[in-house]
């Protein structure tokens, strides 16, 4: 469940606010989001509600800096939001915009007639990259129907093939990397071991009851029997490898953005770290911690804390209401949120319509 503390405070601070302080507060942020820029008191002169001086405005810029939302980047400078102000900005202030028909219609041109679950996700998270000028991210579904049978052929002395079949007809061949050391007979005592056990069973409820027996079970089985099953079970939970849960697209657009080395660095390492699937669950959890999108601002979570970046996330749901999967978009901490939000939003219900076979 979230926490609504932070919201609350936010919400309560916002409310002992002036409505001068309000608006300069408001309009500092927006116009970093818009340019990236720190935004000055001339400026506001120009855009205020009211006419007040630039030397009030001032004085107002530094009761917010003093409050922690507002920082000065360079002695005579303007202002730009912290990562606390661009929270409350977010929690309070923010005006979700409505989804363009435009962007509607290059993330609908995403469905087709393509029955391949990878390459329909693939093309929606390309569109959401392009859309938003971000990177995007979609946690693909697992396949839960029940397991009919299980193989493991070996490709040689480091390579071998699990095949896994299903109730439902559905096939998957995914190469791996076995222990070191095995045989065709410890081969064969895997396979024994998980078809015993297997069928009528989802991966996730086989997976749990082989990690209970080969705990139980571990004196009498094979060491190399149950490494092989190990590593196997880890392939089909897609922890690495060709075949990976996470679809990252539009790293580019990232790396692109950022003329500093050590920015550069950061979402290297942020994308490097996605890579090499070592997050998500963790992704999936902070879609599944509330309903709807969600927005994690720099450090706020320590998926994303390196980068520097914020993350739009939400949950997508099959025909059960039960959450499958997410889609989010990963950019700069001046995303330009009101659009982004209902744009993922969006994306998480046509990719939940069509895994549901509904249009």
């Amino acid at each position: 469940m979230t926490d609504s503390r932070p919201q609350t405070r936010h919400a309560d601070l916002l409310a002992q606010m002036n409505d001068r302080t309000r608006e300069v507060f408001r309009r500092v942020v927006e116009g970093y989001l818009d340019s990236g820029d720190p935004v000055g008191s001339r400026t506001l002169t120009r855009t205020m509600s009211e006419k007040v001086s630039a030397a009030t405005i001032r004085n107002v810029m530094q009761d917010l800096e003093h409050l922690g939302l507002l920082d000065s980047p360079h002695v005579s400078a303007g202002r730009i939001p912290t990562q606390l102000g661009l929270r409350m900005f977010v929690d309070g202030l923010l005006e979700v915009g409505e989804l363009t028909e435009d962007d509607r219609q290059r993330l609908d041109q995403t469905t087709g007639s393509d029955p391949d679950v990878a390459s329909l996700l693939d093309r929606v998270g390309s569109a959401l990259s392009g859309v938003t000028a971000g990177a995007s991210l979609v946690l693909a579904p697992k396949h839960e129907a029940p397991i009919k049978h299980i193989e493991f052929v070996s490709l040689g002395p480091d390579r071998a093939l699990v095949v896994l079949v299903f109730a439902d007809g559905h096939v998957e061949n995914r190469v791996f990397n076995p222990p070191p050391g095995q045989t065709p007979s410890s081969m064969r005592e895997a396979v024994n071991f998980l078809n015993a056990m297997a069928e009528g069973r989802t991966l996730s409820e086989l997976r749990a009851g082989v990690e209970r027996q080969i705990a139980a079970n571990r004196r009498d089985l094979d060491t190399l029997a149950a490494a092989l099953i190990a590593s196997g079970m880890a392939v089909w939970e897609n922890e690495g490898g060709p075949y990976e849960r996470l679809i990252v697209r539009g790293r580019a657009n990232l790396l692109g953005s950022s003329a500093e080395a050590a920015e550069l660095e950061r979402i290297r390492s942020l994308f490097d770290d996605l890579e090499r699937k070592r997050d998500i669950a963790e992704f999936l959890e902070l879609a599944e911690e509330g309903a709807g999108v969600r927005i994690f601002i720099g450090s706020e979570n320590k998926l994303f804390s390196l980068s520097g970046s914020s993350l739009v996330v939400s949950p997508y749901m099959n025909a059960d209401r039960r959450i499958i999967g997410a889609v989010g978009v990963i950019g700069p901490t001046r995303l330009n949120y009101g659009r982004v939000v209902p744009i993922v939003d969006y994306t998480a219900q046509l990719i939940g319509r069509l895994l549901s076979g509904r249009t």
